[in-house]
């Protein structure tokens, strides 16, 4: 029987991918901080829990018989106070985690494009050969993990850009807005990015396992969506009516730096802090994964309104909307 290691087990990709994996007869090894949350899931999926052993989140306190064959690092800080706290997690225990896998162990660390910035204006799509320019703590930390692996490691790097789907905490905002009667864009001009369905983010790390070159590699869906495109599609699967309206983003960058002055307002809205805001001001985060696609078996599949709708009646079923 097939081993994996899979941090982040508790979160919105890593548990989607406890899941499939446990479905595909795999025996996990799941290190997490609140072992029970961990056993909550399990329960709540419907999972074998023979399926699934929780670890400690620090490596050092690892049984021995931990060996898995395959391990996914799917973990990691997406909003935090400081550029230390990104780095702690992002980068050392992280590298600690895999440092404590066995030599030979397949792994795939699940990156971000925030590794790589932006798309630059005179480029259409950003690929593996676009300087990497991160604009925040978050994807300079996942660009210095990036750099930080030991290359005689046996790992894939894979940078998922926007992720959409069941399960996900990140996007509740967006429905929430695209419910109201008024819904604000920030900036005048149309913003372009791309994005996956979860279940194609899975797909993906498990064509990865399959992979011999390290990457990072790029996965996207084949089009971008505009910004007015997803909020529309968004009240369209909420069944709600309204108008968006495009808010000058010097309106957004006041209001980032109210909320970074405002403790709970930096706790309910952390994706507007001034550093991650930085991320708002860009026009395009448009990638091209055809490198990653040539290696590999992997294709995208999930459409966009079926990975908003999933995202939509997940939120519906949990009581969030």
């Amino acid at each position: 029987m097939t081993s994996i290691l899979i941090t982040g087990a508790t979160g919105f990709v890593g548990r989607t991918l406890l899941i499939r994996a446990v479905e595909s007869g795999r025996r996990v090894w799941a290190p997490v901080r609140d072992e029970e949350k961990l056993h909550r899931q399990v329960a709540r999926e419907g999972l074998d829990a023979r399926m699934v052993t929780a670890l400690p989140a620090e490596p050092k306190h690892w049984p021995g018989d931990v060996i898995p064959d395959q391990a996914v690092l799917s973990a990691g800080v997406l909003f935090a106070r400081n550029r230390q706290e990104y780095f702690e997690t992002n980068v050392d225990w992280t590298l600690r985690v895999l440092s404590h896998l066995p030599a030979d162990c397949k792994t795939v660390v699940l990156s971000s494009q925030s590794a790589g910035g932006p798309t630059p204006a005179n480029l259409a799509k950003r690929t593996e050969a676009t300087p990497d320019a991160p604009l925040t703590w978050y994807g300079e930390s996942k660009l210095a993990l990036e750099r930080a692996i030991p290359h005689e490691r046996n790992v894939t790097i894979l940078r998922p850009p926007m992720i959409l789907g069941a399960r996900d905490t990140a996007t509740l905002p967006l429905f929430k807005m695209a419910r109201g009667l008024v819904r604000p864009k920030p900036g005048l001009r149309p913003k372009f990015f791309s994005y996956l369905g979860v279940d194609d983010v899975v797909g993906a790390i498990f064509a990865a396992m399959d992979v011999s070159e390290r990457g990072p590699f790029y996965i996207a869906a084949d089009e971008p969506v505009s910004d007015l495109e997803l909020i529309a599609k968004a009240a369209r699967v909420a069944g709600a009516r309204g108008v968006s309206l495009r808010i000058p983003q010097v309106f957004v960058r006041l209001l980032s730096a109210v909320v970074d002055a405002v403790p709970a307002m930096r706790e309910a809205t952390p994706s507007l802090t001034r550093d991650r805001a930085r991320e708002i001001w860009a026009d395009r985060w448009v990638v091209d994964a055809a490198k990653f696609r040539n290696v590999s078996t992997w294709r995208p599949s999930v459409p966009l309104e079926k990975a908003l709708a999933d995202a939509f009646a997940h939120y519906r079923e949990s009581g969030q909307l």
